[in-house]
């Protein structure tokens, strides 16, 4: 048998080779294509902005409810029958104004009490100078008198009863004839000024002062502003809420302003140097009270900062503290970064 040995052509041999070669480097630039497009595929395009250091006028608004100045409840210190309620509610009355008179038995008894040890005190000391009594004798009865004019005098300031303020009276709690069991009568408050209590945070402690100006709105009157003043400032601060109360005062001339009103509190500290950032940056985290913001390093990655927001100035959020001047900040493709996530900034519109 004869062996047949094929040859082929030296041109059809290296075709074939050819064909192999680029079927091997077809594999592997694809490999490197796919590669390429992994990589471009991690890094996310965002926009970003330069924060800098402003000054920010540090205005803050504050709530309340207007209360009267001060308050006092009239009453007898001891149960006693009411003899005639000279006010009603509404009427306005002086400090030192007669308001209610109690039955005055008690009372007269009383002052016919001390007349009569007035007089034997009297006789006394005329007995005592010609020498009729020994010194014993007139203390004694000099000490009676003290005794029994204090009691006169306690029993007098209870019979008849004085508004210690000058106000309106708010409420009316019993009738003549009522037996009141030491329980206030009258209700009088002083509306002239009236005050507002407001927490301001801690931060502005050392520039709140008794000089301070205050805005003062209420509802009822939209379109008007009160000026008030700090009148008072608590030595203390919530080590819960990290505010301090202060008390606004309102001279409240016309009367417009009323016990139990809401009112709103404006108050200026002044400008202070703030990072100012814009409000596109911030995120609210989750399930908490927190904000944050994503920073672009050098390195072109992205990082997670928790920031303190001050107040919102148009488009923008004062940022006490968590970001510093010249730092960068993500302001759009936020929702696909992550801590560490690389970017690359780009500018026009984004799909």
């Amino acid at each position: 048998m004869k062996t047949v040995v094929k040859s082929f052509p030296l041109g059809g041999l290296g075709g074939v080779v050819g064909a192999v070669s680029l079927a091997l480097l077809g594999c592997s630039g694809g490999t490197k294509t796919a590669q390429k497009t992994a990589d471009t595929a991690s890094v996310v395009a965002v926009k970003s902005e330069v924060v800098r250091r402003q000054s920010v006028e540090q205005i803050r608004e504050y709530t309340g409810a207007i209360s009267p100045y001060s308050k006092n409840m009239i009453a007898s210190q001891s149960a006693m029958r009411i003899d005639k309620i000279l006010v009603e509610v509404g009427d306005h009355v002086a400090a030192g104004q007669l308001l209610v008179k109690m039955e005055e038995t008690s009372y007269l008894q009383s002052k016919l009490q001390v007349e009569n040890l007035r007089v034997d005190y009297e006789r006394a000391k005329s007995l005592f100078e010609t020498g009729g009594i020994a010194r014993q004798q007139i203390d004694q009865l000099k000490t009676q008198l003290s005794v029994a004019e204090e009691s006169l005098a306690n029993l007098e300031k209870n019979t008849r009863l004085l508004s210690p303020i000058t106000g309106v009276v708010t409420q009316r709690l019993f009738d003549n004839g009522d037996m009141t069991g030491g329980q206030p009568i009258l209700q009088v408050q002083q509306l002239k000024p009236v005050k507002v209590l407001i927490n301001v945070q801690e931060e502005f402690f050392s520039l709140v002062n008794t000089q301070m100006s205050a805005d003062i709105k209420v509802d009822i009157y939209p379109n008007e502003t009160f000026v008030g003043r700090v009148n008072l400032v608590y030595p203390t601060i919530d080590n819960m809420t990290h505010t301090f109360t202060t008390e606004i005062a309102y001279n409240n001339s016309n009367l417009k302003m009323r016990p139990g009103m809401f009112a709103r509190v404006v108050l200026n500290f002044g400008n202070i140097d703030r990072v100012v950032a814009p409000d596109k940056a911030v995120i609210k985290q989750a399930g908490t009270d927190e904000r944050f913001v994503y920073v672009i390093g050098d390195d072109n990655t992205v990082s997670h900062r928790t920031v303190k927001l001050g107040q919102r100035l148009n488009s923008a959020y004062e940022i006490i503290s968590g970001l510093n001047d010249g730092e960068k900040v993500v302001t759009a493709g936020i929702s696909r970064l992550v801590n560490g996530t690389v970017v690359k900034e780009v500018t026009g519109l984004m799909e």
